[in-house]
């Protein structure tokens, strides 16, 4: 049977490589982007491989995807390496703080458009890629989901933020699928040289953190290939098999060191604001539905 894998972000930086990986390993290979220009180059680069092209910022685009993905039939591995950080805040076309949407919600929406597709492509994965911003967000206490913005806008802190609650939403959602054939995974890839790194200035970073600004930049030097592995490590690696809800990190093992924040009463209030938000912006049905 043939194994189909859709890559989000898939057309630059640990996105393609993620994807030629897979390609490797015998997978037919969907890759999402925005441009159409480096979804060429990165069809070119893979091989055999698919482009379509959606902005996952906008959450119509994303349910559409889903829709038509789903509609493909089986499906064996999803991998949501869709985000970012950014220097300076910006809004969505759907009215929402870009980072929350590309972290947290066009995954969310995206994964629960395709889990019958996944079930019916069973055994089959779904990997989400975190990051370890999400400690640069736990500096002041445990963040609060009580609304999108809670307060001042540092793009790492705001960030890891967002990748905390999508870490939540994975760990539910682990719980959810247990028992249906569908493994649940997130991987932290590391710093690496990326093309959202490159866009990276001193101002991304809360102030205490900016006397460590070039030992940031030193760590984006890492290439992305080496960045990947954790991610195609979760994707496709036999020991894992039978498991869920583990955190990979970048030397490929699997680690509890950005679950710790994950308490009962957070994973509810982060399901909470996302189906709030959901409910109330462009992207339809909330978690869960």
């Amino acid at each position: 049977m043939e194994r189909k894998a859709v890559v989000t972000a898939g057309t630059r930086g640990i996105g393609v490589e993620v994807a030629l990986e897979l390609s490797r390993r015998g997978y037919a290979v969907t890759v999402v982007g925005r441009d159409p220009e480096h979804g060429e180059e990165a069809v070119r680069r893979i091989g055999d491989a698919r482009f379509i092209q959606a902005d996952l910022s906008v959450l119509a685009e994303v349910r559409a995807l889903g829709e038509r993905l789903a509609a493909e039939g089986p499906l064996q591995l999803l991998v949501n390496n869709v985000g970012g950080m950014w220097s300076k805040r910006w809004q969505t076309a759907d009215g929402i703080e870009a980072s929350f949407a590309l972290n947290h919600l066009a995954p969310t929406v995206l994964t629960e458009t395709l889990l019958d597709a996944l079930r019916a492509g069973r055994p089959s994965r779904i990997v989400d890629v975190t990051s370890s911003s999400i400690q640069t967000a736990l500096l002041a206490g445990s963040p609060v989901y009580d609304e999108v913005e809670p307060g001042e806008y540092y793009g790492m802190a705001v960030s890891g933020r967002a990748k905390l609650a999508h870490l939540a939403y994975t760990r539910e959602l682990a719980g959810r699928l247990r028992g249906t054939g569908v493994s649940v995974f997130s991987a932290d890839p590391g710093a690496a040289a990326t093309p959202n790194a490159a866009e990276m200035t001193p101002e991304i970073l809360p102030p205490p953190l900016r006397p460590h600004w070039e030992q940031i930049r030193e760590g984006v030097q890492r290439p992305a290939a080496e960045a990947a592995r954790s991610v195609v490590f979760a994707a496709t690696d036999p020991s894992l098999s039978g498991e869920t809800g583990l955190v990979i990190d970048p030397e490929c093992s699997p680690s509890d060191a950005l679950t710790g924040a994950l308490t009962p009463d957070l994973m509810a209030t982060v399901r909470a604001l996302t189906e709030r938000t959901l409910a109330s912006g462009a992207g339809g049905q909330g978690a869960g539905e």
